[in-house]
């Protein structure tokens, strides 16, 4: 017997062991992996360091080599090596791969090149890739065994959530999915196993201990051809130029298996020797975070909506839409979707666009320096299975290197105007015709006659009393008046008699003291119909954030709100208010001045001061006053929140830009 097959019969005769379970011959471990996988990254990883390995089997062609390993020493660095189609004379007639066919179909529908390629994304996250990155830091001899193709038939698959690796080792997850492996389809696919598994034939002669790193959809099939001998295909001779190319950092999301942000992370925590574990849920909550801080940089106001309160929400929708795609972490389509309804299409972009975000300096300053005299011939742009190659020009890709299935989803998100298209709305917009956008004029309708019940109550409130309960309870039973005369055995009740009066006019302060400078826009405008208030407000300019055409968006600092409505002079041009200083002063002179009724009710964040209960006094009246705490601090900033139309006309179109909050 040779020394390979005594080897064999020795380790059959002893009992095998779960450790035993990816062991496909003597001195050959394989590692399956799921390609684009940070949490099999660090497995592949781990494996490498935990075992006296003296090879590496990499499921890519030989001529790969060398290209693939400048590119990993150029890490993190981002870049394909990507291999042009070669006609193939000797054709098996294979099928090929159906998304390939697909998107021929759609390029020779578009007029375009029919040119396709193949390429090896240098991934961090990719498990081929770290494999080679942890060999070539431990000098580990890399072998590169698959079988050279003059086009790559690529096959993907729908796998378990990598995340189970946190409580699931690697062969626990490989044999829990071993039944639904599909045997490899007959062609390229098939002889590519029976190729490598031939090649670890040769290492297995070579090398003390090998790791081979594959697709968790291969190894079972390999291991099959590895132990039935079976014969290699004929290797076919064809000429395929290979080149490395730079990824455009717009298109990153395209070419690699995790969110560009969280594979910065993964590239953060190996340069600072930090845990790097769990980033594919800690990750997800620091880019959260991370997109906060963003949009509080350009947008602050926005961004305080974005509350501890609104944060947990988010993350628990997404925890429930992830459960319900059936997995245990969340994609990018899932963030998205949870951020735009939880907090907002302004949130979803700044959360897209920092997952999208690659920092340059990623690996800051790693100790594996660039490749001397690399000069890259230009700029590789990704797409949905296809890319814009700098030589050859635009066409289908496939990776080398496939991992899940993937079903790209929209989202409609409405992005903010660039400053040439709010500088061509401004010039076209229409002093003379302006009007509101009616579901705002519902919406503040609805609060602002919820608010005149609220003073309504307080205002009755004043006038109860407590009796002692002699034939009937009244208006309820007095609690507090009862405990307190307990030794007595006596009951209390409440007498609230019918109110005095009622709410004509409610003013809303938001912001004190109000900045004349920022607030500029002072208007009074009057009700369309019998259900809309008369409605004086100063506010923020409109025509300072255009966000569509013949659309203004602006924030009230304070609004009267008059109704039933009825036609009263412009406040802000009014002589006889002539005589105060401040903006609120004089939308609060306005109210006590148009108001029919004795009490008028003023929403602020402090009590009325001394000056406002001298002017109430000066026309006769009284303040009812609610506290702007006493409502919910996200729903004022919706509230306060408004759009100008340029013309009744704008309605038709205006939801399209108008964002829901």
């Amino acid at each position: 017997m040779r020394g390979e097959e005594l080897v064999e019969a020795a380790m059959a005769k002893r009992s095998a062991t779960s450790d035993d379970f990816l062991t496909i011959g003597p001195g050959i471990r394989v590692m399956p992996i799921i390609h684009g996988s940070g949490d099999f990254a660090i497995q592949v990883r781990e494996e490498l360091l935990r075992r006296p390995y003296d090879c590496v089997a990499i499921p890519l062609p030989p001529s790969f080599q060398e290209e693939v390993e400048a590119a990993v020493e150029r890490l993190p660095e981002i870049s394909a090596v990507v291999q042009v189609d070669a006609e193939d004379d000797e054709s098996d007639g294979e099928a090929d791969f159906e998304l390939d066919a697909d998107v021929d179909a759609e390029i020779e529908a578009d007029g375009g090149p029919t040119q396709g390629f193949s390429y090896v994304p240098i991934d961090p996250c990719q498990g081929v890739i770290a494999a080679i990155r942890t060999a070539m830091g431990e000098r580990i001899a890399r072998e590169f065994v698959d079988l050279e193709t003059p086009r790559f038939v690529s096959v993907t698959g729908t796998f378990p959530d990598p995340y189970a690796l946190k409580r699931v080792r690697p062969e626990r997850f490989a044999a829990a999915i071993l039944a639904a492996v599909p045997p490899p389809p007959a062609g390229q696919v098939a002889e590519r196993i029976r190729w490598m598994a031939a090649r670890l034939h040769e290492l297995a002669s070579r090398y003390r201990m090998v790791l081979f790193v594959c697709s968790i959809l291969d190894w079972p099939w390999i291991r099959d051809a590895y132990r039935r001998r079976l014969a290699p295909p004929e290797p076919r001779s064809f000429f395929s130029p290979i080149q490395t190319f730079r990824v455009d950092p717009r298109t990153l999301v395209f070419a690699l298996g995790e969110l560009p942000y969280i594979t910065a992370l993964y590239e953060r925590g190996r340069r600072e020797l930090t845990p790097d574990d769990n980033l594919s849920v800690d990750g997800v909550k620091e880019m959260v975070l991370d997109a906060r801080e963003r949009l509080r940089a350009k947008h602050p106001r926005i961004a305080a909506r974005i509350t501890p309160q609104v944060l947990a929400t988010f993350f628990r929708y997404v925890r429930n839409l992830s459960l319900v795609d059936r997995r245990l972490t969340p994609d990018l389509y899932t963030l998205i979707v949870a951020a735009k309804q939880t907090a907002g299409d302004d949130f979803a972009l700044a959360l897209a666009e920092t997952a999208r975000e690659y920092p340059a300096d990623a690996g800051g300053s790693d100790d594996e320096p660039e490749a001397p005299g690399f000069e890259p011939p230009g700029i590789l742009r990704m797409g949905v299975h296809r890319g814009e190659v700098p030589i050859w020009g635009p066409g289908p890709m496939v990776s080398r290197l496939p991992g899940q299935s993937l079903n790209w989803r929209t989202c409609e998100l409405r992005p903010r105007p660039t400053v040439d298209e709010q500088t061509r709305w401004r010039q076209r917009w229409n002093p003379f015709g302006m009007c509101s956008w009616p579901p705002e004029d519902d919406r503040i309708e609805s609060f602002h006659r919820h608010v005149r019940d609220q003073a309504k109550a307080v205002l009755g409130a004043d006038l109860a009393r407590t009796e002692k309960f002699t034939t009937s309870v009244r208006d309820g039973i007095d609690i507090r008046e009862t405990l307190r005369n307990w030794h007595t055995g006596d009951l209390y009740v409440k007498v609230v008699p019918p109110g005095r009066g009622t709410i004509e006019v409610v003013v809303f302060l938001f912001d004190l003291p109000a900045d004349p400078r920022l607030y500029n826009n002072r208007m009074t405008w009057y009700a369309e119909h019998g259900e809309e208030s008369t409605l004086a407000f100063y506010a923020t300019d409109p025509m300072k954030n255009l966000i569509g055409p013949g659309i203004a968006q602006a924030e009230y600092g304070g609004a009267l709100f008059l109704f039933p409505p009825r036609a009263i002079p412009d406040i802000w041009s009014d002589p006889r208010l002539d005589f105060t200083e401040t903006l609120e002063d004089r939308l609060l002179a306005g109210a006590f001045l148009h108001s029919r009724e004795r009490h008028v009710a003023v929403v602020s964040p402090r009590l009325p001061s001394a000056s406002w209960r001298r002017l109430a006094r000066r026309f006769g009246r009284r303040i009812v006053h609610l506290p702007l705490k006493r409502f919910s601090g996200q729903l004022l900033e919706r509230l306060r929140t408004f759009h100008v139309l340029n013309g009744k006309q704008v309605r038709s179109y205006a939801a399209n830009f108008i964002r829901e909050m």
